[in-house]
């Protein structure tokens, strides 16, 4: 006799009752805590939530999820943490767990297998290298080697804008002047010489403005793997490749000039600054740091050096010079103080930007504002941790984002705000201490090169800020001021900033 359909009903519940219980259960008996998700579509997960910047989006949930919430992007699972004590649980607390790298076949691909600090997984050959870029090329004292670099190429920038500005109401591309300076300091301090932007017939300038783009996009393949095809189909694969093997011959080029000159030169003179490629050739046998530096790592570290020096940099000074310029006493407060601690001087200096507190809350809040990589860049858990009660697996991919962390309500008073005075009365710095201002990360995975992008920040504005009076241009209110974001890796304008300059009197 054939059997009612429904006979099968009640073993097929209860089949998915004891499914339901087993996925839910952690060995030991105990219910598994998951963070609140959005609800989400098949295949895709929740990436059809992310829009054009995701740092907003995420921020957007956060509101209604809490300021911890699970969101799955293809195939893969997503933390996003959206709080201060979120970020301080994931990057000091658990900070080893969750301290490796998702897989990037874009970074793979740009940074010789992901064999740069930045990118590359942890383990034993990121400590390595880690321990190459922090002692070697980023100590304090290598930092201060390159003073000289810092106010040579601020100095010109001086120069570039007093000459721009000769005519009256002449409105200056603030981006253009902050970018060259910043690309100038950097490309000296890595390859000992400025680059000119057709070098060898390649524009080293375009080619590494794509190289941040590229790393900012988000690569369907990376977490839906069946849809790696759409890559060949869209040119992802093809851009990728052709800046990877431009900036391959540049660099090459770069250190077989240099190896002529050593052997040519064999010693340095006492006191002489050493390049970064200088540096990593002198190590690269292991004799200093125990282990042999191959030449994709060595040339990973300096691609590193040009994504992390250049592009935020001037991105972040070009928000502070917006924000400054659509809240003129700010502007005003912050041109007393460094006029009054120059007066007598010529010309301003790293000596006198400790005492400059008012410059240092200006950039503070700048940099709570508008977080130069707002979503910082994505780690990994390697074990199942406990984040704030939460269960979470591991593989589990972990956006931290700094974006909205500088506009929690919960940290800051009014944080739409522009308001640089709310950093004159605490310790709030940006060394990855204070998990309510993280520009540059913290933990095992922060920028090491935090401390030299501020001191090039700090220097150019104060001697802007010297020698210069700024206002928008005619016809162009605050209101105007147009303030909308492209997308990559670092988040700067979509449009240059404009302005009118005009030499100081006093």
């Amino acid at each position: 006799m054939e059997l009612p359909w429904y006979f099968f009903l009640v073993p097929l519940l209860v089949f998915i009752f004891f499914l339901r219980q087993w996925f839910f259960t952690t060995s030991n008996g105990q219910k598994r805590l998951i963070p609140p998700s959005p609800r989400k579509l098949p295949i895709i997960g929740n990436l059809h939530q992310l829009g054009s910047h995701p740092h907003r989006s995420l921020h957007k949930l956060s509101e209604k999820y809490g300021p911890v919430m699970l969101l799955h992007l293809g195939s893969k699972p997503v933390l996003v943490a959206s709080s201060a004590e979120a970020a301080r649980d994931i990057l000091k607390i658990h900070d080893l767990v969750c301290s490796n790298r998702p897989n990037s076949s874009i970074a793979n691909g740009l940074l010789y297998g992901s064999k740069d600090v930045a990118y590359s997984p942890y383990g034993e050959y990121w400590r390595q290298i880690r321990s190459v870029t922090v002692l070697h090329l980023l100590s304090n004292k290598r930092v201060q080697s390159y003073r000289d670099v810092r106010e040579d190429e601020t100095s010109n920038m001086i120069e570039k804008l007093r000459q721009g500005c000769d005519s009256s109401n002449s409105v200056i591309n603030l981006r253009d002047l902050l970018s060259c300076m910043t690309n100038n300091i950097i490309s000296r301090v890595a390859i000992g010489r400025t680059y000119d932007e057709g070098e060898g017939g390649i524009d080293v300038k375009a080619l590494l403005e794509e190289l941040l783009e590229l790393l900012g996009i988000f690569n369907i393949g990376d977490y839906i793997p069946w849809l790696k095809w759409v890559n060949e189909i869209n040119g992802l694969n093809t851009r990728v490749k052709k800046v990877a093997k431009d900036l391959d011959a540049f660099l090459e080029s770069v250190i077989e000039e240099h190896i002529i000159i050593r052997n040519k030169k064999r010693e340095y003179s006492a006191g002489e600054a050493k390049d970064f490629v200088d540096v990593l050739l002198e190590i690269q046998n292991g004799m200093e740091t125990g282990f042999p530096l191959q030449r994709d790592s060595l040339k990973a570290i300096l691609l590193d050096s040009f994504i992390a020096g250049t592009d935020t940099t001037y991105t972040t000074l070009e928000w502070v010079m917006t924000e400054l310029l659509r809240n003129p006493r700010a502007m005003e407060k912050l041109q007393d103080e460094v006029r009054q601690l120059a007066q007598g001087k010529v010309e301003i200096t790293e000596d006198d930007l400790g005492n400059m507190q008012y410059l240092k809350a200006v950039i503070k809040e700048a940099l709570r504002l508008h977080s130069p990589v707002p979503l910082l860049v994505p780690r990994e858990s390697m074990e199942d941790v406990k984040l704030l009660d939460y269960d979470i697996a591991a593989k589990t991919q972990i956006f931290i984002n700094a974006w909205a962390i500088g506009r929690d309500s919960s940290s800051w008073d009014d944080p739409e705000e522009y308001r640089p005075e709310r950093f004159l009365n605490n310790n709030i710095d940006v060394k990855g201490l204070n998990f309510e201002l993280i520009p540059f990360g913290a933990g095992r995975r922060g920028c090491p090169a935090a401390a030299f992008a501020v001191v090039v920040i700090e220097l150019a504005l104060a001697r802007l800020m010297h020698k210069f009076n700024f206002a928008l241009p005619e016809g162009i209110t605050k209101e105007d001021l147009d303030m909308t974001e492209c997308t990559g890796l670092a988040i700067r304008r979509k449009s240059p900033l404009l302005a009118v300059a005009t030499p100081d009197c006093r």
